[in-house]
């Protein structure tokens, strides 16, 4: 992965991560009530609002589709804390804390996309963001067959790893889109 490339990627993370510390501080964490399978609907429904802006060209509420890619790398980074929470972790985490796992899944994640960019090069950038969304969408379907089979695979990667999976093609098309 290039330097550019991982400049890049730091800069939508950093912006993500604002949106996240000034919500956090704006609703405490209540997202932690959310089992997985629901964290990977609110996922899908942003996911959905994507494609259907892609494909109609029109929008009616004001958001724009960037804001629903990180609210997507911010709800995956919430499923893939949960996930390393032990189960008897308080309702309520001062963000200070919180702020630790969001860095700690973050260059996992990182470090996945390195990996994988040695072995693919940078073909992402070459793909289109309408590609990418629908990636993310069918890695989407994915978690939800997973969750429903109760995370057991035969032969596939569980749900840490198609979450990871979006985040970073979420990235790409920050980076696409903003940079």
């Amino acid at each position: 992965m290039s330097d550019k490339t991982i400049n890049e990627y730091q800069q939508v993370i950093q912006r993500c991560k604002d949106v996240f510390a000034k919500k956090t501080r704006d609703y405490g964490t209540a997202w932690r009530i959310l089992r997985l399978p629901s964290i990977t609907d609110q996922i899908f429904i942003k996911a959905q609002r994507i494609r259907s802006i892609q494909e109609k060209g029109t929008q009616k509420v004001a958001d724009d589709i960037t804001g629903e890619f990180v609210g997507i790398i911010n709800y995956c980074l919430m499923a893939l804390i949960q996930m390393e929470l032990p189960a008897d972790a308080p309702m309520e985490i001062p963000y200070e804390e919180l702020e630790k796992y969001y860095d700690q899944e973050v260059t996992k994640t990182l470090d996945l996309q390195i990996n994988k960019n040695h072995d693919y090069g940078e073909a992402w950038r070459d793909m289109r963001v309408s590609s990418m969304t629908d990636i993310i969408l069918m890695k989407l379907y994915r978690t939800k067959q997973i969750e429903d089979n109760q995370g057991v695979t035969l032969i596939s990667e569980g749900v840490d790893a198609n979450y990871r999976d979006m985040i970073n093609y979420s990235v790409f098309c920050l980076i696409k889109l903003w940079l």
